[in-house]
Protein backbone atom coordinates (compact mmCIF):
# COMPACT_ATOMS: atom_id res chain seq x y z
CA UNK A 1 0.00 0.00 0.00
CA UNK A 2 1.52 3.46 -0.88
CA UNK A 3 2.44 5.83 2.09
CA UNK A 4 -0.42 8.21 3.58
CA UNK A 5 -3.02 5.93 2.31
CA UNK A 6 -4.13 3.11 4.94
CA UNK A 7 -7.34 0.53 5.93
CA UNK A 8 -8.87 0.13 9.22
CA UNK A 9 -6.99 -2.01 11.09
CA UNK A 10 -7.99 -6.09 10.88
CA UNK A 11 -9.00 -5.96 14.24
CA UNK A 12 -11.77 -3.38 14.25
CA UNK A 13 -11.27 -2.30 17.89
CA UNK A 14 -7.87 -0.90 16.62
CA UNK A 15 -7.83 2.36 14.56
CA UNK A 16 -4.40 3.41 14.58
CA UNK A 17 -0.96 1.96 15.21
CA UNK A 18 -1.11 3.04 18.56
CA UNK A 19 -0.94 -0.27 20.61
CA UNK A 20 -3.86 -0.63 23.55
CA UNK A 21 -4.04 -1.99 26.81
CA UNK A 22 -5.24 -5.65 28.46
CA UNK A 23 -7.82 -3.39 30.04
CA UNK A 24 -8.99 -1.15 27.16
CA UNK A 25 -8.95 -4.21 25.19
CA UNK A 26 -11.83 -6.15 28.09
CA UNK A 27 -13.74 -2.85 28.43
CA UNK A 28 -14.23 -2.27 24.55
CA UNK A 29 -14.98 -6.14 23.48
CA UNK A 30 -17.62 -5.73 26.45
CA UNK A 31 -18.48 -2.55 24.84
CA UNK A 32 -19.09 -4.03 22.00
CA UNK A 33 -21.17 -6.87 22.87
CA UNK A 34 -23.62 -4.80 24.93
CA UNK A 35 -24.40 -2.32 22.14
CA UNK A 36 -27.14 -3.28 20.26
CA UNK A 37 -26.99 -4.63 16.46
CA UNK A 38 -28.72 -1.60 15.13
CA UNK A 39 -27.15 1.81 14.35
CA UNK A 40 -28.97 5.24 14.41
CA UNK A 41 -27.97 8.52 12.46
CA UNK A 42 -29.47 10.96 14.04
CA UNK A 43 -29.66 14.63 12.80
CA UNK A 44 -27.17 16.31 15.34
CA UNK A 45 -23.24 17.34 14.99
CA UNK A 46 -21.57 14.22 15.41
CA UNK A 47 -18.30 14.87 17.01
CA UNK A 48 -14.88 13.38 14.99
CA UNK A 49 -14.96 9.78 17.06
CA UNK A 50 -18.12 9.33 16.16
CA UNK A 51 -18.10 10.04 12.76
CA UNK A 52 -14.85 7.53 12.63
CA UNK A 53 -16.88 5.31 14.31
CA UNK A 54 -20.20 5.68 12.44
CA UNK A 55 -17.89 4.81 8.99
CA UNK A 56 -16.40 1.85 10.63
CA UNK A 57 -19.52 0.78 11.68
CA UNK A 58 -20.99 0.99 8.37
CA UNK A 59 -17.94 -0.72 6.57
CA UNK A 60 -18.39 -3.47 8.96
CA UNK A 61 -22.02 -3.88 8.21
CA UNK A 62 -21.47 -3.28 4.15
CA UNK A 63 -18.24 -4.92 3.08
CA UNK A 64 -19.95 -5.91 0.03
CA UNK A 65 -20.37 -2.65 -1.61
CA UNK A 66 -18.30 -0.04 0.69
CA UNK A 67 -14.45 0.43 2.08
CA UNK A 68 -12.92 2.59 4.18
CA UNK A 69 -9.49 4.19 4.37
CA UNK A 70 -8.05 7.17 4.86
CA UNK A 71 -5.86 9.25 2.76
CA UNK A 72 -3.89 11.10 5.38
CA UNK A 73 -3.79 13.13 9.06
CA UNK A 74 -4.26 16.05 9.87
CA UNK A 75 -1.69 18.74 11.63
CA UNK A 76 -3.05 16.93 15.28
CA UNK A 77 -2.99 13.41 13.62
CA UNK A 78 -6.78 12.78 13.03
CA UNK A 79 -7.45 10.46 10.56
CA UNK A 80 -8.89 11.42 7.15
CA UNK A 81 -11.39 8.91 6.42
CA UNK A 82 -13.40 8.47 3.33
CA UNK A 83 -16.08 6.07 2.06
CA UNK A 84 -16.14 4.66 -1.19
CA UNK A 85 -19.45 3.13 -2.50
CA UNK A 86 -20.05 1.04 -5.17
CA UNK A 87 -19.96 -2.24 -6.78
CA UNK A 88 -16.35 -2.61 -6.23
CA UNK A 89 -15.54 -0.28 -3.34
CA UNK A 90 -12.03 -1.37 -3.05
CA UNK A 91 -10.34 -0.91 -6.66
CA UNK A 92 -11.09 1.12 -10.16
CA UNK A 93 -13.09 -0.78 -12.20
CA UNK A 94 -12.75 0.31 -16.31
CA UNK A 95 -15.53 1.98 -17.33
CA UNK A 96 -16.78 3.35 -14.09
CA UNK A 97 -16.68 7.04 -13.41
CA UNK A 98 -14.71 8.04 -9.93
CA UNK A 99 -17.00 11.06 -8.05
CA UNK A 100 -15.89 12.60 -5.05
CA UNK A 101 -17.45 14.74 -2.29
CA UNK A 102 -15.74 16.83 0.42
CA UNK A 103 -16.99 18.37 3.47
CA UNK A 104 -15.83 20.15 6.03
CA UNK A 105 -12.83 22.10 4.84
CA UNK A 106 -13.48 25.33 6.61
CA UNK A 107 -14.04 23.61 10.38
CA UNK A 108 -16.43 25.87 11.09
CA UNK A 109 -18.85 25.63 8.15
CA UNK A 110 -20.09 22.16 9.79
CA UNK A 111 -23.54 21.21 7.80
CA UNK A 112 -21.43 19.54 4.84
CA UNK A 113 -20.21 16.82 7.95
CA UNK A 114 -24.10 16.20 8.80
CA UNK A 115 -25.42 16.18 4.63
CA UNK A 116 -22.48 14.09 3.73
CA UNK A 117 -23.44 11.42 6.55
CA UNK A 118 -27.25 11.48 5.60
CA UNK A 119 -25.77 10.85 2.19
CA UNK A 120 -24.41 7.64 2.87
CA UNK A 121 -27.16 6.41 4.72
CA UNK A 122 -29.49 7.46 2.56
CA UNK A 123 -27.35 5.85 -0.79
CA UNK A 124 -27.32 2.60 1.32
CA UNK A 125 -30.67 1.75 3.18
CA UNK A 126 -31.80 2.81 -0.97
CA UNK A 127 -29.59 0.01 -2.12
CA UNK A 128 -30.38 -2.49 0.33
CA UNK A 129 -34.47 -1.61 -0.26
CA UNK A 130 -33.27 -2.08 -3.69
CA UNK A 131 -34.97 1.89 -4.79
CA UNK A 132 -34.15 2.01 -8.68
CA UNK A 133 -32.20 5.59 -7.90
CA UNK A 134 -29.61 4.39 -5.44
CA UNK A 135 -29.00 0.99 -7.48
CA UNK A 136 -28.39 2.88 -10.60
CA UNK A 137 -26.00 5.41 -8.85
CA UNK A 138 -23.91 2.51 -7.05
CA UNK A 139 -24.20 0.06 -10.46
CA UNK A 140 -22.56 2.91 -12.74
CA UNK A 141 -20.27 5.30 -9.94
CA UNK A 142 -17.48 5.05 -7.66
CA UNK A 143 -18.60 7.36 -5.00
CA UNK A 144 -16.07 8.68 -2.62
CA UNK A 145 -17.17 10.40 0.56
CA UNK A 146 -14.64 12.19 2.96
CA UNK A 147 -17.22 14.01 5.33
CA UNK A 148 -14.34 16.06 6.85
CA UNK A 149 -11.11 17.59 5.55
CA UNK A 150 -10.38 19.85 8.64
CA UNK A 151 -11.49 17.64 11.61
CA UNK A 152 -8.96 19.81 13.71
CA UNK A 153 -10.92 23.11 12.61
CA UNK A 154 -14.06 21.82 13.84
CA UNK A 155 -12.91 21.07 17.32
CA UNK A 156 -11.93 24.33 17.95
CA UNK A 157 -14.83 25.95 15.99
CA UNK A 158 -18.03 26.84 17.54
CA UNK A 159 -21.30 27.64 16.50
CA UNK A 160 -21.96 30.87 15.49
CA UNK A 161 -23.54 31.50 11.53
CA UNK A 162 -21.05 34.63 10.69
CA UNK A 163 -17.57 34.63 12.55
CA UNK A 164 -14.81 32.33 11.72
CA UNK A 165 -13.39 30.56 14.57
CA UNK A 166 -12.24 26.94 13.97
CA UNK A 167 -12.29 27.88 10.07
CA UNK A 168 -8.65 27.31 9.28
CA UNK A 169 -6.93 24.20 10.69
CA UNK A 170 -4.79 23.96 13.94
CA UNK A 171 -1.69 25.35 11.83
CA UNK A 172 -3.89 28.88 11.58
CA UNK A 173 -3.98 28.02 7.34
CA UNK A 174 -7.01 28.23 5.26
CA UNK A 175 -6.93 25.11 3.27
CA UNK A 176 -8.98 26.64 0.55
CA UNK A 177 -6.12 29.30 -0.19
CA UNK A 178 -2.90 26.43 0.46
CA UNK A 179 -3.24 24.34 -3.22
CA UNK A 180 -1.27 25.02 -5.81
CA UNK A 181 -2.21 27.62 -7.88
CA UNK A 182 -2.09 27.18 -11.69
CA UNK A 183 -1.88 30.61 -12.42
CA UNK A 184 1.01 31.12 -10.51
CA UNK A 185 2.20 29.67 -14.14
CA UNK A 186 2.99 26.19 -15.55
CA UNK A 187 6.58 26.15 -14.78
CA UNK A 188 6.38 26.17 -11.80
CA UNK A 189 6.35 22.61 -10.50
CA UNK A 190 3.73 22.29 -7.63
CA UNK A 191 5.86 19.12 -6.60
CA UNK A 192 8.75 21.10 -5.35
CA UNK A 193 7.06 23.46 -2.50
CA UNK A 194 4.51 20.68 -1.75
CA UNK A 195 6.45 19.63 1.54
CA UNK A 196 5.32 23.51 2.78
CA UNK A 197 1.79 23.08 2.16
CA UNK A 198 -0.11 21.83 5.39
CA UNK A 199 -0.99 17.70 5.87
CA UNK A 200 -4.66 18.10 5.30
CA UNK A 201 -3.94 19.88 1.42
CA UNK A 202 -0.91 17.10 1.02
CA UNK A 203 -3.52 14.26 1.93
CA UNK A 204 -5.85 15.30 -1.07
CA UNK A 205 -3.20 16.35 -3.13
CA UNK A 206 -1.68 12.55 -2.97
CA UNK A 207 -6.19 11.38 -3.35
CA UNK A 208 -6.04 13.20 -6.76
CA UNK A 209 -3.01 11.23 -7.88
CA UNK A 210 -4.26 7.69 -6.66
CA UNK A 211 -7.46 8.08 -8.20
CA UNK A 212 -8.82 9.37 -11.28
CA UNK A 213 -11.97 11.24 -10.21
CA UNK A 214 -13.93 13.05 -12.95
CA UNK A 215 -16.34 15.27 -11.33
CA UNK A 216 -16.43 16.08 -7.50
CA UNK A 217 -17.68 19.00 -5.45
CA UNK A 218 -17.08 20.73 -2.20
CA UNK A 219 -19.11 21.39 0.25
CA UNK A 220 -19.23 25.04 2.16
CA UNK A 221 -21.92 27.20 4.34
CA UNK A 222 -21.99 30.81 4.96
CA UNK A 223 -23.88 31.78 1.80
CA UNK A 224 -26.42 29.57 -0.58
CA UNK A 225 -24.76 29.61 -4.52
CA UNK A 226 -23.08 27.09 -6.49
CA UNK A 227 -19.71 28.31 -7.73
CA UNK A 228 -17.63 27.26 -10.13
CA UNK A 229 -13.89 27.73 -11.75
CA UNK A 230 -11.88 29.56 -12.24
CA UNK A 231 -11.04 31.23 -8.92
CA UNK A 232 -8.40 32.97 -10.35
CA UNK A 233 -6.74 34.90 -13.11
CA UNK A 234 -3.48 36.39 -14.36
CA UNK A 235 -5.22 38.76 -16.33
CA UNK A 236 -5.43 36.43 -19.60
CA UNK A 237 -7.30 35.57 -22.20
CA UNK A 238 -9.69 33.69 -19.51
CA UNK A 239 -11.05 36.83 -17.66
CA UNK A 240 -14.35 37.88 -19.83
CA UNK A 241 -16.58 40.10 -18.35
CA UNK A 242 -15.08 40.00 -14.68
CA UNK A 243 -15.34 36.62 -14.69
CA UNK A 244 -12.13 33.55 -15.31
CA UNK A 245 -13.94 31.68 -17.74
CA UNK A 246 -12.39 27.98 -18.02
CA UNK A 247 -12.45 26.03 -21.64
CA UNK A 248 -15.08 23.86 -20.10
CA UNK A 249 -17.44 27.04 -18.63
CA UNK A 250 -20.50 25.44 -20.75
CA UNK A 251 -20.43 22.23 -18.52
CA UNK A 252 -19.53 23.93 -15.37
CA UNK A 253 -22.41 26.24 -15.83
CA UNK A 254 -24.45 23.08 -16.53
CA UNK A 255 -23.45 21.61 -13.79
CA UNK A 256 -24.19 24.97 -11.18
CA UNK A 257 -27.39 24.43 -12.41
CA UNK A 258 -28.17 21.06 -12.14
CA UNK A 259 -27.64 21.60 -8.14
CA UNK A 260 -29.56 24.95 -7.74
CA UNK A 261 -32.90 23.81 -9.91
CA UNK A 262 -32.86 20.65 -7.93
CA UNK A 263 -31.96 22.73 -4.71
CA UNK A 264 -35.53 23.77 -2.98
CA UNK A 265 -34.53 27.32 -2.83
CA UNK A 266 -30.37 27.68 -4.30
CA UNK A 267 -31.99 28.87 -7.79
CA UNK A 268 -33.57 31.57 -6.57
CA UNK A 269 -30.73 33.91 -5.79
CA UNK A 270 -28.82 33.83 -2.62
CA UNK A 271 -30.77 35.86 0.10
CA UNK A 272 -28.29 35.50 2.89
CA UNK A 273 -26.75 38.69 2.38
CA UNK A 274 -28.31 40.69 -0.04
CA UNK A 275 -26.70 40.00 -3.10
CA UNK A 276 -28.62 38.11 -5.46
CA UNK A 277 -26.67 35.44 -7.72
CA UNK A 278 -29.10 34.51 -10.83
CA UNK A 279 -30.47 31.26 -10.99
CA UNK A 280 -27.81 30.61 -7.67
CA UNK A 281 -24.76 30.02 -9.38
CA UNK A 282 -21.88 32.28 -9.98
CA UNK A 283 -17.98 31.88 -11.56
CA UNK A 284 -15.64 31.62 -8.30
CA UNK A 285 -13.55 34.97 -10.01
CA UNK A 286 -16.72 36.96 -10.57
CA UNK A 287 -17.87 36.45 -7.10
CA UNK A 288 -14.13 37.16 -5.28
CA UNK A 289 -10.96 36.37 -6.79
CA UNK A 290 -9.26 33.43 -5.07
CA UNK A 291 -5.60 32.26 -4.94
CA UNK A 292 -4.87 28.73 -4.30
CA UNK A 293 -8.54 27.23 -4.04
CA UNK A 294 -8.96 23.48 -4.15
CA UNK A 295 -11.68 23.42 -7.39
CA UNK A 296 -8.84 24.92 -9.34
CA UNK A 297 -6.46 22.58 -8.64
CA UNK A 298 -8.66 19.88 -9.18
CA UNK A 299 -9.44 21.02 -12.60
CA UNK A 300 -6.07 21.82 -14.09
CA UNK A 301 -3.93 19.50 -12.71
CA UNK A 302 -6.50 16.20 -11.69
CA UNK A 303 -8.68 16.61 -14.71
CA UNK A 304 -11.70 16.68 -12.34
CA UNK A 305 -14.43 18.83 -12.86
CA UNK A 306 -15.02 20.41 -9.35
CA UNK A 307 -17.97 22.39 -7.94
CA UNK A 308 -17.79 25.07 -4.02
CA UNK A 309 -21.07 24.19 -3.00
CA UNK A 310 -22.36 26.81 -0.56
CA UNK A 311 -25.38 25.17 1.11
CA UNK A 312 -26.43 27.20 4.44
CA UNK A 313 -26.31 30.87 4.87
CA UNK A 314 -25.42 30.35 8.67
CA UNK A 315 -22.26 28.34 8.97
CA UNK A 316 -22.96 26.11 11.97
CA UNK A 317 -26.68 26.35 11.24
CA UNK A 318 -28.52 25.40 14.58
CA UNK A 319 -29.25 21.60 15.07
CA UNK A 320 -33.15 22.26 14.99
CA UNK A 321 -32.59 23.06 10.92
CA UNK A 322 -30.88 20.32 9.80
CA UNK A 323 -33.85 18.01 9.03
CA UNK A 324 -34.79 20.76 7.20
CA UNK A 325 -31.49 21.24 5.36
CA UNK A 326 -31.14 17.56 4.51
CA UNK A 327 -34.51 17.52 2.87
CA UNK A 328 -33.57 20.78 1.02
CA UNK A 329 -30.52 19.53 -0.23
CA UNK A 330 -30.81 15.69 -0.66
CA UNK A 331 -32.40 15.77 -4.60
CA UNK A 332 -29.18 18.32 -5.37
CA UNK A 333 -26.73 15.66 -4.03
CA UNK A 334 -28.23 13.12 -6.09
CA UNK A 335 -28.56 14.28 -9.45
CA UNK A 336 -24.89 16.57 -8.66
CA UNK A 337 -23.45 12.90 -8.92
CA UNK A 338 -25.63 11.39 -11.65
CA UNK A 339 -23.65 14.18 -14.08
CA UNK A 340 -20.35 12.79 -14.09
CA UNK A 341 -21.75 10.48 -16.72
CA UNK A 342 -21.97 13.14 -19.19
CA UNK A 343 -19.84 13.36 -22.28
CA UNK A 344 -17.72 10.62 -23.25
CA UNK A 345 -15.41 7.93 -22.21
CA UNK A 346 -13.33 5.20 -23.10
CA UNK A 347 -9.56 3.72 -23.69
CA UNK A 348 -7.15 4.46 -26.61
CA UNK A 349 -5.15 1.60 -27.61
CA UNK A 350 -1.72 2.21 -29.46
CA UNK A 351 -1.36 -0.09 -32.58
CA UNK A 352 -0.74 -3.03 -30.96
CA UNK A 353 -4.38 -3.08 -29.06
CA UNK A 354 -2.84 -2.25 -25.51
CA UNK A 355 -4.09 0.61 -23.59
CA UNK A 356 -1.81 3.46 -23.23
CA UNK A 357 -0.97 6.32 -20.46
CA UNK A 358 -0.72 9.83 -20.82
CA UNK A 359 -2.29 10.06 -24.56
CA UNK A 360 -3.92 13.43 -25.18
CA UNK A 361 -7.60 13.71 -25.89
CA UNK A 362 -8.22 17.03 -26.55
CA UNK A 363 -11.39 18.64 -28.11
CA UNK A 364 -11.41 21.39 -30.44
CA UNK A 365 -11.90 24.87 -29.29
CA UNK A 366 -11.29 23.83 -25.65
CA UNK A 367 -7.81 24.87 -25.11
CA UNK A 368 -7.05 23.25 -21.34
CA UNK A 369 -4.41 24.68 -19.40
CA UNK A 370 -2.93 20.84 -19.03
CA UNK A 371 -4.03 18.93 -21.88
CA UNK A 372 -6.10 15.42 -20.31
CA UNK A 373 -4.45 12.78 -21.07
CA UNK A 374 -5.46 9.10 -20.39
CA UNK A 375 -4.48 7.20 -17.12
CA UNK A 376 -2.70 4.22 -16.29
CA UNK A 377 -5.54 1.83 -17.84
CA UNK A 378 -5.65 4.09 -20.88
CA UNK A 379 -9.04 5.41 -20.01
CA UNK A 380 -9.98 8.87 -20.57
CA UNK A 381 -13.58 10.90 -19.41
CA UNK A 382 -14.72 13.79 -21.10
CA UNK A 383 -17.47 15.66 -19.45
CA UNK A 384 -19.17 17.49 -22.29
CA UNK A 385 -23.08 18.67 -23.23
CA UNK A 386 -24.64 16.97 -25.71
CA UNK A 387 -23.81 17.83 -29.23
CA UNK A 388 -20.99 17.41 -32.10
CA UNK A 389 -17.32 17.56 -30.67
CA UNK A 390 -14.07 17.30 -33.01
CA UNK A 391 -11.46 14.85 -30.72
CA UNK A 392 -7.81 14.93 -31.52
CA UNK A 393 -5.56 12.33 -29.92
CA UNK A 394 -2.14 12.30 -29.66
CA UNK A 395 -0.04 9.74 -28.27
CA UNK A 396 4.38 9.64 -29.07
CA UNK A 397 5.37 7.73 -32.69
CA UNK A 398 1.82 7.22 -33.08
CA UNK A 399 -0.36 10.05 -36.19
CA UNK A 400 -2.48 12.11 -34.46
CA UNK A 401 -5.76 10.84 -34.83
CA UNK A 402 -9.32 13.41 -35.47
CA UNK A 403 -12.03 11.96 -35.50
CA UNK A 404 -15.58 14.03 -35.02
CA UNK A 405 -18.33 12.39 -32.18
CA UNK A 406 -22.13 13.19 -31.81
CA UNK A 407 -22.79 12.88 -28.15
CA UNK A 408 -25.92 11.98 -26.73
CA UNK A 409 -26.98 12.68 -22.93
CA UNK A 410 -25.48 10.35 -20.91
CA UNK A 411 -26.73 11.27 -16.95
CA UNK A 412 -30.07 9.76 -18.24
CA UNK A 413 -28.40 6.23 -18.61
CA UNK A 414 -25.87 6.01 -16.02
CA UNK A 415 -23.94 6.24 -18.53
CA UNK A 416 -21.51 8.78 -20.49
CA UNK A 417 -21.06 7.45 -24.40
CA UNK A 418 -18.62 5.01 -25.04
CA UNK A 419 -15.77 5.12 -27.50
CA UNK A 420 -12.36 3.90 -27.78
CA UNK A 421 -8.96 5.28 -29.92
CA UNK A 422 -7.11 3.24 -32.04
CA UNK A 423 -4.09 4.78 -33.51
CA UNK A 424 -1.72 3.91 -35.84
CA UNK A 425 1.89 3.74 -35.41
CA UNK A 426 4.19 6.22 -37.51
CA UNK A 427 6.79 4.27 -39.64
CA UNK A 428 9.65 5.11 -42.28
CA UNK A 429 10.60 3.71 -45.52
CA UNK A 430 12.90 1.50 -43.64
CA UNK A 431 10.12 0.13 -41.05
CA UNK A 432 11.59 1.80 -38.01
CA UNK A 433 9.43 4.14 -36.01
CA UNK A 434 9.69 7.88 -36.37
CA UNK A 435 9.77 10.53 -34.27
CA UNK A 436 6.10 12.02 -34.08
CA UNK A 437 6.11 15.68 -35.02
CA UNK A 438 3.58 16.65 -32.46
CA UNK A 439 6.27 15.18 -29.42
CA UNK A 440 7.41 19.00 -28.77
CA UNK A 441 4.09 20.26 -28.07
CA UNK A 442 3.35 16.51 -25.94
CA UNK A 443 6.11 17.48 -24.09
CA UNK A 444 7.89 21.23 -24.52
CA UNK A 445 9.98 21.20 -21.30
CA UNK A 446 10.45 18.43 -18.60
CA UNK A 447 9.04 20.85 -16.29
CA UNK A 448 5.70 21.10 -18.31
CA UNK A 449 5.69 17.15 -18.60
CA UNK A 450 5.52 16.77 -15.07
CA UNK A 451 3.20 20.01 -13.86
CA UNK A 452 0.83 18.57 -16.71
CA UNK A 453 0.63 14.61 -15.97
CA UNK A 454 -3.00 14.28 -15.84
CA UNK A 455 -5.17 11.55 -15.94
CA UNK A 456 -4.43 10.41 -11.99
CA UNK A 457 -4.32 6.81 -11.20
CA UNK A 458 -0.68 6.69 -12.05
CA UNK A 459 0.72 5.15 -9.22
CA UNK A 460 -2.64 3.29 -7.35
CA UNK A 461 -2.02 1.45 -4.00
CA UNK A 462 -2.01 -2.20 -4.15
CA UNK A 463 -4.94 -2.76 -1.35
CA UNK A 464 -3.58 -5.90 0.79
CA UNK A 465 -6.81 -7.15 1.42
CA UNK A 466 -6.96 -5.59 5.12
CA UNK A 467 -10.53 -5.78 6.27
CA UNK A 468 -12.37 -6.35 9.63
CA UNK A 469 -12.33 -9.67 11.40
CA UNK A 470 -15.73 -11.58 10.43
CA UNK A 471 -15.84 -12.34 13.47
CA UNK A 472 -16.35 -8.77 15.01
CA UNK A 473 -18.57 -7.95 12.74
CA UNK A 474 -21.38 -9.20 13.96
CA UNK A 475 -21.11 -7.57 17.18
CA UNK A 476 -19.03 -4.02 15.93
CA UNK A 477 -22.51 -2.02 16.22
CA UNK A 478 -21.81 1.80 17.57
CA UNK A 479 -24.94 3.94 18.29
CA UNK A 480 -24.16 7.58 16.74
CA UNK A 481 -27.11 9.44 19.01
Amino acid sequence: MSAGFREPRRHSDRLTDTPRTGAEMSSLLLFLIIIPTTSTLEFHYHDNREIEQYLLQTNASNPDITHLYSIGQSVKGQQLWVLALGLSPRRHTIGIPEFKYVGNMHGNEALGRVLLLKLIDDLLHGYRDNATWAVQLLNSTRIHILPTMNPDGFDASDTDCVFTTGRYNSNGVDLNRNFPDPFAGLRKKPELDEEKREAEVRAVIGWLRMESFVLSANLHGGALVASYPYDNSNGGSELMGGASVSPDDDVFVHLAKVYSYNHASMHQGDRCSGRPFLEGITNGYQWYPLIGGMQDYNYVWAQCLELTLEISCCKFPPVKQLPAMWTENRKSLLAFIQQVHLGVKGQVFNSSGVPVQNAEVEVKGRRNMCPFRTDKHGEYYRLLLPGNYTFKVRYLGHEDLTETLTIPHGPDQYSAMKHNFRLRQITTTTGHTSANPTEATLTPTSEQSLNCAGGGATNRPTWSGLGLTLGLVAVLRYQID
